[in-house]
C-alpha cells in the first residue's frame, strides 16, 4: 500500500511585509536581495523552483519550526521576489527536490523529532514512506543536506 503524502510550500503572504521594504529596513531584519548568479544555487520556499540567473531573491532568516519543542529551529531561506506559492499535488516531489542531497527530519504529535534520513533528491519518495509507515510520525521536514537549509514540510494527504 502506498502512503499518501503532500509536500508544503511556504505561503508568499508570510513574506509581503520584507517585500517592499528598502536595503536599511531590511539590513535591521538581517535579510537582504540577492541577484542569482548560478542555477541552480537559490531555491525559493514559496515556489519550490530555483531562481533563474538574473533573477531577484530575498534571503532572510526564518523560523521553520516555530514549535514549542527543544527542536525548535531556524536559518537562512531564499525566497524569489515574484514568487507564487507552489500548490503541489499529493505523491508529488517539486524538481528543485530532486536535484540535491536531502536531509529529512520526521516529527510526532509532541513536536518531537522522532526519526530521520538522508537521501539523494530521486530517492525522496521511499523516504518519505518509510518515514510515515511510522504512525507516530505527523510530519516531516525537508532541508538540503550539504548548507543544511530548510526546504519544506510533509503531510500526510
Amino acid at each position: 500500500m502506498s502512503i499518501k503524502f503532500q509536500v508544503k510550500a511556504l505561503a508568499k503572504n508570510k513574506f509581503d511585509d520584507f517585500i517592499s521594504l528598502n536595503d536599511k529596513e531590511l539590513a535591521n531584519k538581517n535579510a537582504k536581495w540577492i541577484v542569482v548568479d548560478a542555477n541552480p544555487r537559490y531555491p525559493c520556499r514559496v515556489s519550490l523552483k530555483d531562481a533563474n540567473i538574473g533573477e531577484r531573491v530575498l534571503i532572510i532568516p526564518f523560523v521553520h519550526h516555530d514549535e514549542e519543542s527543544p527542536y525548535r529551529a531556524s536559518g537562512p531561506i531564499f525566497v524569489r521576489e515574484h514568487a507564487n506559492t507552489a500548490q503541489v499535488g499529493v505523491n508529488e516531489i517539486p524538481e528543485m527536490l530532486r536535484q540535491r542531497l536531502q536531509s529529512l527530519r520526521a516529527y510526532d504529535k509532541n513536536k518531537m523529532m522522532i526519526g530521520a534520513e538522508t537521501v539523494q533528491g530521486i530517492e525522496l519518495e521511499l523516504a518519505i514512506e518509510r518515514l510515515f509507515q511510522h504512525c507516530e510520525v505527523e510530519y516531516i521536514h525537508i532541508h538540503n543536506a550539504n548548507p543544511g537549509c530548510f526546504n519544506c514540510s510533509v503531510i500526510r494527504a
